[in-house]
């Protein structure tokens, strides 16, 4: 029976669990808290509490890892790692990371072949943490993911309530990618697996972040969001860090490899599609 060990079972990984369990795939998905636990169970999934223990790798044929790495490293391979080299039975390995790998381009395009210059330590961090994967000679393949929204994570909220700013930054662009994109781009990989691959994850439209914030207003019918020049210094360290790089990301090898035809290409048929889905 093909089985998913999903560790670090979050949003876009629940995405994919979507996709797989109609297909009768069996999904052990780990979490650090036993109420998200039983959350996952309704979704038909079987929780995992995990704390660092062993994992049931021999259960699994398929391993994806969600899991974001700290000062100290990846904390899953810090906790598991002989372990996971050993699973050579494994048929795929996803390791879920971000653009944020290739650092500021000044607005210019990046492929998957872009030599990694993080300019963050975020993603100094994610730079070693696919290298250490990488070493481990498992069929890993790595998946660079764009900024994620979907239902539940989106823009809506804040304009409803009034604390939608538009930050403007000439010539700042991010890359976007939704989640349900993402899973159909994890699935893909997965029927089609090319171990060693890099792959590029984000719609077609790299955009002003303002003209995400001021199309949510319009499509909910209500005034466009205030105008606030960019100023790093008001804003939380985590938000600055976004606007320190400006790049666009190329997705060409997910269509041509993958034959993923994206459902949301750019983010204005996302945003229009999670209004219509409540």
């Amino acid at each position: 029976m093909k089985t998913l060990l999903s560790i670090g079972h979050g949003y876009s990984a629940r995405a994919l669990a979507r996709l797989l369990l109609p297909a009768g795939w069996r999904i052990i998905a780990t979490t650090r808290s036993a109420v998200k636990a039983e959350m996952l169970r309704a979704e038909g999934v079987e929780p995992l509490v995990w704390t660092g223990g062993p994992l049931p790798l021999a259960e699994a044929t398929h391993l994806l890892t969600s899991v974001a790495p700290d000062g100290s490293g990846d904390p899953v391979l810090a906790a598991q790692r002989n372990e996971i080299a050993a699973a050579q039975h494994l048929r795929w390995v996803g390791y879920l990371s971000t653009v944020g790998v290739y650092g500021d381009h000044g607005g210019g395009w990046v492929d998957e072949d872009t030599p990694l210059t993080p300019s963050t330590t975020r993603g100094v961090q994610r730079v070693a943490a696919e290298a250490a994967w990488q070493a481990l000679g498992l069929p890993l393949h790595i998946f660079r993911l764009a900024g994620i929204y979907g239902p539940g994570r989106g823009p809506f909220e804040k304009v409803r309530d009034g604390t939608a700013r538009l930050i403007l930054k000439p010539g700042q662009v991010f890359s976007r990618i939704h989640v349900e994109d993402i899973a159909q781009v994890l699935a893909a990989s997965i029927a089609h697996p090319n171990p060693g691959r890099v792959y590029n994850v984000c719609d077609d439209a790299p955009s002003p972040p303002e003209d995400v914030l001021a199309y949510a207003a319009e499509l909910l019918g209500l005034p466009r969001p205030p105008e606030v020049p960019f100023d790093p210094a008001s804003m939380t360290p985590m938000a600055a860090s976004f606007y320190a790089e400006n790049k666009r990301v190329r997705n060409d090898r997910i269509k041509t490899e993958l034959g993923v035809s994206l459902r949301y290409p750019e983010f204005r048929s996302g945003l229009e599609a999670m209004l219509q889905a409540g």
